[in-house]
């Protein structure tokens, strides 16, 4: 099943799992189904309908995000059992009670668990053959992933299931992780810690159960997950860096119950360990004694996290410069990351790795912690890059997620037939890589880019500046790196995320700034317009929107069309950009329109202050514009940017010192489109990496507030900047959650002006007579520029202040050929809940099965059902129990039965109750 409307689930978001038990109030007495199918019901409950979906064995702990989907549209994010075999969601939509079919689903892929999935399915895709004998780039002379002089000791040390408090998480965490050190390393080694992402948290048969996701019950036993990366830490540690692999079940177990979906747990985990270590290498004691005393570097700090670990790390380094940058985090490594809240991570060397086959955060989200801090901040001294991994999988990097290997039991995340040779992604294709294979290219990434950022090793160069260099243990893996050099090592001539000045575009050529991914349903129009129209917007990481953040607009890029081979994109240089000697190469990215051809061309044409020019084909330079592969269904192929890279030796017969434009030509193919984005001079650079000592951004929160009766309110959200700022600071803001009908909607992009530290996000509450849950919600900031993000979540409440309505309900009189009796239910005034009120009907004259019956009832159980309910709908003050009359066609006296009622919800009424219904003869 495809998923849709991905922007109206932000809106519900935090009314659901999110926010925990107080969002979630349901009578104390929960009544019978309304609506229900072979393995879910429909229940009312305060504040509208719960929705609980059983499924026949235990869905998965997965990164991604679970949600329930009606009839093929979703509803909310799920809250999942302690054992994962039910799934709960509370929506005010009552199409609810006209459901047919539900299924649980998955944020970034839509597909649903029990059922065939056809991820791996699909047919080849066009390009397909061209990535299996895709170019491969010449080997590095020394290989990051191979072991280095060091013997590795491994230990572990473990603290207790709940050694920790995590304020974002409002449980006690376990502190307990495994380190591997160089044996005989003199002095402070660098500290490398990792985090696994969220999976399973125990496995095995339980002797008593629990109702609490962590610690383990009974009988169970906690799943090693942070035992899974043996292979960079090994690398690593014989190499002379320190590592600590650390394990964060509880987080796991918890998170579902936290609005940020527990980045802020994580990042204080890091720390919390950080602190440890801090203890460790300086006094001692613990468990190590002085073992480590003098051996950890901790201004020498690299973190990588995995999934939502990915996540974790990312807030951890904002975090840790937050708090005034008490460890010197200079790398981070987020790996297959989810990113739900935009969040950006300034100032500090990071690579983002994209398994092309990942079946958990298969739309590949985690691409946009590049495009948001790329230019983030002017002058940032710090690189970044971006590694795709063709046929790689989410769980292989993590040998305790991966079959025949873990612990627990694991498994292939893109889930598919174990003998499909056809699809990209399939098991058995021949571009798809073993466990083994996957986990020998993450080695040589994960340890050649903290080799390369924490131990200034320049070897490695090549793995990570988009010149397509590789490592020896990589094997025969293709990898796809994007780079951004340092500010101070790359000269920017255009983001092309704006629109080009007049008489830049000539010829057959047409170019227009877009951004974002267009449904064919369509939706309202946007200043910008859309890149792709795609029923499925996880095929485009770059534009697929952030669950946390839904409306703060994704990355601009310059979508250039042609319908001649005359067409050419001019970029002049100015006065002083035109000397580019000092550089290694010239660069953009680009892609080929998905709506277009599946390859195209074009040239990059370099001219001189003489008129001297250099003509390079873009297809002699790699495969940027080639499609990648599989077909245009289940989240394949990606459309993602990569790299067009020409190094400057290549420009032969030109003045480097007076390079006055460089020009994209339509002259290849007769027509085409694609995007392009971010053309620069660089050359690599290691920069400078180091906690950021920006500008912090925070939200306020503005706690419980009166709805009231009547009319339209604001009330005021401040959001502030820690100290003033001599440049413009920017931050986009917009509410999200519970917003019911009392909460307005807001998106804007608050721009601080040099000097200010105050603005204000103004929110309207509507006020009304009706009776309703409690609307809890949430100001979420996105996006900085020139600052970070701190309280990045400002929080409210609308305390519904009017009365519960009060219920009566009247007897009942119907002829026996009415086919039905009715009771009436009033109240006394119109509520927003769902008011309902059951009991069981009992033989009078009229007997039960034979006279009357529930309405539900075919008669087809020996037993006639004696339950019944009645029911008012949110926003109406009548309603009715309905009782079925059976017409015998036998002349007989009146007759009469009682309803006793028991159970009510939405409004105050005395029970028990009984009434009486009476049957007239029409024979």
């Amino acid at each position: 099943m495809r998923v849709f409307g991905r922007l109206g689930l932000a809106v519900v978001l935090l009314g659901g799992a999110l926010l925990g038990p107080a969002a979630q109030a349901q009578a104390a007495t929960p009544p019978p189904p309304m609506a229900n199918g072979k393995n879910w019901d429909v229940t009312p409950v305060a504040g509208g309908y719960k929705i609980t979906l059983k499924l026949d064995a235990p869905a998965p702990l997965r990164d991604a995000l679970p949600l329930i989907a009606v009839d093929g549209k979703t509803v909310g994010v799920a809250k999942q059992s302690v054992d994962q075999r039910t799934a709960t969601v509370v929506s005010s939509d009552p199409a609810l009670l006209k459901a047919k079919d539900v299924q649980l689903v998955w944020s970034t892929d839509g597909t649903t668990d029990g059922q065939d999935n056809k991820r791996s399915r699909v047919a080849a895709g066009p390009t397909d053959a061209d990535w299996l004998k895709a170019p491969k780039g010449p080997l590095l002379a020394a290989d990051p992933g191979a072991l280095g002089r060091y013997a590795v000791e491994t230990a572990e040390y473990n603290l207790g299931d709940e050694a920790v408090y995590l304020p974002g998480l409002g449980h006690k965490s376990e502190v307990r992780g495994k380190v591997y050190s160089p044996k005989g390393a003199a002095g402070a080694r660098p500290l490398v810690i990792f985090l696994h992402g969220r999976h399973q948290v125990c496995y095995g048969d339980t002797t008593e159960p629990s109702e609490k996701p962590w610690p383990c019950a009974k009988g169970e036993k906690p799943i090693p997950s942070y035992k899974g990366y043996d292979g960079p830490a090994k690398a690593l540690a014989s190499n002379g860096y320190q590592v600590v692999s650390i394990s964060a079940n509880a987080i796991n177990g918890w998170d579902s119950d936290v609005v940020d979906t527990g980045a802020q747990a994580r990042a204080e985990l890091i720390l919390d360990h950080l602190d440890l270590w801090k203890k460790w290498s300086t006094v001692g004691g613990g468990p190590f004694g002085s073992k480590f005393v003098g051996k950890v570097d901790l201004n020498n700090v690299g973190l990588m996290g995995h999934s939502r670990g990915g996540e974790g790390v990312a807030r951890a380094a904002v975090l840790n410069a937050d708090r005034g940058g008490k460890y010197g985090v200079r790398a981070v490594l987020p790996l297959a990351p989810t990113d739900f809240a935009r969040a950006t991570v300034p100032g500090v060397a990071m690579s983002v790795i994209l398994p092309y086959c990942d079946g958990d955060v298969s739309d590949l989200q985690g691409q946009k912690f590049y495009d948001d801090t790329r230019y983030s901040v002017a002058g940032d001294t710090a690189p970044r890059s971006t590694v795709t991994v063709l046929g790689a999988n989410h769980n292989f990097f993590n040998t305790e997620w991966t079959p025949g290997q873990s612990e627990a039991p694991s498994n292939d995340d893109w889930y598919g037939d174990d003998n499909d040779k056809t699809s990209p992604c399939g098991s058995k294709y021949a571009g798809r890589l073993t466990p083994k294979q996957q986990q020998a290219v993450g080695t040589a990434y994960v340890a050649g880019f903290f080799r390369l950022q924490l131990g200034h090793e320049k070897q490695f160069f090549g793995l990570l500046d988009g010149s397509n260099s590789r490592a020896a243990s990589a094997g025969n893996s293709v990898v796809r790196v994007v780079s951004q050099a340092p500010a101070g090592s790359r000269r920017d001539l255009n983001h092309f995320d704006q629109p080009l000045p007049y008489g830049a575009v000539s010829g057959s050529a047409k170019a227009t700034v877009c951004a974002g991914v267009d449904a064919p349903a369509g939706r309202v129009a946007a200043a910008t317009p859309k890149c792709v129209k795609n029923e499925d917007s996880s095929q485009s990481p770059h534009w697929v929107e952030a669950y946390l953040a839904a409306k703060t607009p994704t990355m601009a890029v310059t979508k250039l069309t042609w319908t001649g081979r005359n067409g050419v994109v001019r970029v002049n240089l100015t006065a002083a950009q035109r000397d580019v000697r000092r550089y290694a190469a010239l660069s953009f990215r680009a892609a080929p329109d998905p709506a277009g051809a599946p390859k195209t061309d074009l040239s990059i044409r370099v001219v001189d202050g003489k008129g001297k020019a250099v003509s390079i084909p873009a297809s002699s330079l790699g495969d940027a514009l080639v499609r990648m592969p599989g077909s245009n269904d289940s989240g394949l192929p990606k459309n993602l940017l990569r790299t067009v890279r020409i190094p400057v030796s290549l420009l032969k017969g030109i003045d480097l010192r007076d390079v006055r434009a460089v020009e994209l030509r339509t002259d290849r193919v007769a027509s085409g489109s694609v995007f392009v984005s971010d053309l620069a001079f660089s050359k690599p650079d290691l920069g400078w990496s180091a906690p950021s000592r920006l500008p912090q951004v925070s939200a306020s929160s503005i706690g419980k507030i009166p709805e009231g009766d009547s009319g339209t309110r604001k009330v005021d959200f401040w959001v502030t900047l820690s100290r003033p700022s001599i440049v413009p600071v920017s931050v986009y803001a917009e509410t999200n959650g519970n917003l019911s009908s009392s909460v307005g909607e807001v998106a804007e992009q608050l721009v601080f002006k040099p000097g200010q530290t105050r603005k204000k996000v103004t929110v309207a509450i509507t006020g009304n007579t009706r009776d309703s849950v409690d609307a809890e919600f949430s100001l979420v900031l996105s996006a900085p520029k020139q600052a970070l993000l701190a309280a990045s979540f400002g929080y409210g409440t609308v305390v519904d202040d009017d009365p519960t309505p009060t219920m009566t309900i009247g007897p009942a009189t119907a002829a026996e050929n009415a086919g039905s009796l009715k009771f009436p239910i009033k109240l006394s005034a119109p509520s927003d809940n769902f008011v309902y009120v059951a009991g069981t009907m009992k033989s009078g004259t009229a007997v039960l099965g034979t006279d009357f019956r529930n309405p539900n009832d075919d008669g087809s159980e020996p037993q006639p059902i004696d339950y019944i309910d009645g029911y008012i709908e949110p926003g109406q003050t009548t309603g009715e129990i309905e009782v079925k009359l059976l017409d015998d066609k036998v002349k007989e006296p009146t007759e009469t039965f009682t309803v006793t009622l028991t159970e009510s919800g939405g409004a105050e009424i005395k029970l028990p109750l009984t009434l009486t219904g009476t049957i007239t003869d029409n024979d």
